[in-house]
């Protein structure tokens, strides 16, 4: 039983100091897509810890289970993991609790997957009602949607033909390529899934509120999302005319002033769009790639060892 264990030590172990140590580091507003990497294969560690601890703690409580999970297993291997009668009630309380775990997360990112329809349906039915197609007009042609509204505002509505919406206030502020800027940065969320991203941080969050790693995950995501779409956009357009794009979009909404708002994190995105730090170098970034996707391989190897000890 001590594989289980082990196994449930260090998930719990990565799910708080891998948040704090992600918070002392200074490269990820440098490189968002790499810091997105790392916080996938952080989050996927977690919870395949979690998940195969589940599974041996079940093989170790249950005949059944351990028939099925060692069915093409050599000679000997059941025995190096020492699933012993000695740990039943607590291999089975074990095994229900993660196994109470996995079906509340897997009922959170349904909700959440429910919730993100209902929001795209009733927004396409708004854009409907506000911008109604004419006679002869294919719904799926227009890729700018240009709604009359007081407040400078663009958007993109993702779905079967994704569009991006912007207000007529918007195009009086957005200047020269700042409009093309805003929507390569929209079109490389679409590109990048993010919206993914962002459902199931939020859906492990909002089930698991008291996980450290659950909580920075849902926190990071909004905003490394943002910055890695800006970087997109301004590969294409220029740093200076993404940041007055986003200058021209919130300077109404209290982005850049003191206190608080939804958007406090504009502010942020200006000042790193103008101050323009380099990237880091190839072979660090190459680094960090790899070392992130040796993160979920640990666990394995934590799993497999005293099953491939007994076979060599």
């Amino acid at each position: 039983m001590m594989v289980p264990a082990a196994l449930l030590l260090l998930g719990a172990l990565t799910a708080v100091l891998a948040p704090r140590l992600l918070a002392r580091a200074r490269w990820p507003e440098r490189e968002p897509v790499v810091a997105l990497w790392v916080w996938q294969c952080v989050v996927g560690a977690v919870l395949l810890c979690f998940g195969l601890s589940m599974l041996l703690s079940a093989a170790a409580a249950w005949q059944a289970v351990r028939g099925w999970v060692f069915a093409s297993a050599p000679h000997g291997v059941v025995d190096a993991y020492a699933l012993g009668p000695s740990g039943g009630p607590w291999a089975a309380g074990t095994a229900l609790a993660l196994a109470g775990g996995a079906l509340w997360t897997g009922a959170m990112l349904t909700r959440e997957v429910l919730r993100a329809r209902a929001r795209r349906r009733a927004q396409g039915s708004e854009l409907l009602v506000r911008a109604p197609l004419l006679p002869g007009e294919d719904p799926g042609s227009a890729r700018l949607v240009v709604l009359e509204g007081p407040r400078p505002d663009a958007w993109w509505l993702p779905g079967a033909a994704p569009r991006l919406v912007v207000t007529t206030a918007a195009l009086g502020r957005l200047k020269g390529s700042q409009l093309d800027a805003v929507l390569a940065h929209e079109q490389s969320h679409t590109a990048a899934r993010h919206d993914w991203l962002l459902h199931s941080s939020r859906a492990l969050a909002g089930g698991f509120p008291q996980v450290p790693v659950f909580a920075a995950f849902e926190a990071e995501m909004h905003l490394l999302v943002e910055l890695a779409a800006d970087d997109a956009a301004s590969r294409r357009y220029g740093r200076l005319t993404v940041a007055l794009a986003l200058v021209g979009l919130n300077e109404d909404r209290g982005a850049f002033g003191p206190g608080a708002t939804p958007d406090a994190h504009v502010g942020q995105r200006v000042r790193r769009l103008l101050a323009a730090e380099p990237r880091l170098p190839a072979g660090r970034r190459l680094r960090l790639t790899a070392m992130a996707a040796l993160l979920p391989a640990i666990p394995l190897l934590v799993a497999f060892v005293p099953g491939l000890s007994a076979v060599a």
